[in-house]
């Protein structure tokens, strides 16, 4: 990070003037009550999405900012976060003792936009459950990938960043801190990622509902079964399917890619292993009492020497061959 360090007309202040100047930009104050991150060291966010916008943002190469901001969130020096349609804001706890006020600005995606990706959810069984338990699917980046509209951000100007703060780098460590805190935030919620792209979680579910209720109820092997489609509108590219198929469950998004099977094929090599099995370990041919032999004695109050002699007859018994 860099701050502004000369004056004007070129003239190096004196060393008293200097340190009166950055006199508040020191270690940051102490906050009692702000929002700490959960990870004490290591990465932050747990789950795939939390993981997915850290790992986008890093991939930015933002070097030491994203690291001196990784320890403001430690540290719990961001007092606020709210995430809203399009806009993050955050307050973070400098050396100053004015707070410094954080936008994080993303592109929030038109009504027609996001149509298109419901009636898509909302045609995927698996995909309308998980979403209505609180859970986002793994397929939903690609859902949003091929309706043109990604997820995450792609590269750094598709966020319009600002802070208050007095340093030239952007992001700067109040910035990443607040990244850092919204990672954290999307595990706790993940409607919340879904939201700054302008869908609260309630509207979406209540679309969801809405969609999933309007799809006509077709009993299995019914006369309109074989021509049954929920999805009354247009689907994404790449999500095509023929007229009169029925649509695949929500793991089809993840099957799409893989070859079609001959059933008759499948069932023939069902009980063939994939990689070669090892040839079988040798057997030693023993004596069926050969475990008898090398115990002591049973004691008396479980039969004693009579019960060695009953189990040897009776592995004899089952050592001898079926008839």
């Amino acid at each position: 990070m860099t701050e502004q360090s000369g004056e004007a007309g070129g003239r190096e202040p004196d060393s008293r003037a200097r340190a009166g100047r950055f006199a508040d930009y020191g270690r940051p104050r102490k906050v009692d009550g702000g929002l700490r991150a959960r990870t004490a060291r290591g990465s932050i966010g747990a789950s795939w999405w939390s993981r997915r916008f850290v790992d986008v943002l890093e991939s930015f190469a933002l070097g030491t900012r994203l690291t001196r901001g990784r320890s403001y969130a430690r540290a719990g020096q961001v007092l606020s976060l709210e995430v809203t349609p399009g806009l993050v804001t955050a307050v973070v706890q400098g050396s100053r003792p004015k707070p410094y006020q954080v936008t994080v600005r993303l592109h929030p995606y038109p009504e027609p936009v996001w149509t298109r990706i419901e009636t898509v959810l909302a045609g995927q069984a698996l995909f309308s459950a998980q979403l209505l338990a609180g859970d986002l699917p793994p397929e939903l980046e690609r859902v949003f990938a091929e309706a043109d509209a990604p997820l995450f951000p792609s590269v750094i100007d598709d966020l319009t960043m600002r802070c208050n703060c007095p340093d030239f780098a952007v992001p700067c460590k109040h910035l990443a801190a607040s990244f850092y805190l919204l990672a954290e935030a999307f595990d706790a919620d993940p409607f919340q990622l879904l939201h700054w792209r302008g869908r609260t979680r309630a509207e979406l579910l209540d679309r969801l509902r809405e969609l999933r209720a309007a799809q006509p109820s077709v009993e299995p092997g019914g006369p309109s079964d074989e021509h049954a489609d929920p999805v009354p509108a247009e689907p994404l590219p790449g999500l095509e399917r023929p007229a009169g198929a029925v649509p695949v469950a929500g793991a089809g998004l993840a099957l799409a890619d893989l070859p079609d099977l001959v059933p008759a094929a499948a069932v023939a090599r069902y009980w063939q292993s994939p990689v070669p099995l090892p040839d079988p370990v040798p057997i030693l041919a023993t004596e069926p009492d050969l475990l008898l032999r090398q115990l002591g004695a049973p004691g008396a109050p479980i039969g004693g020497p009579g019960l060695v002699e009953r189990l040897r007859r009776a592995y004899d018994r089952f050592g001898e061959p079926a008839p």
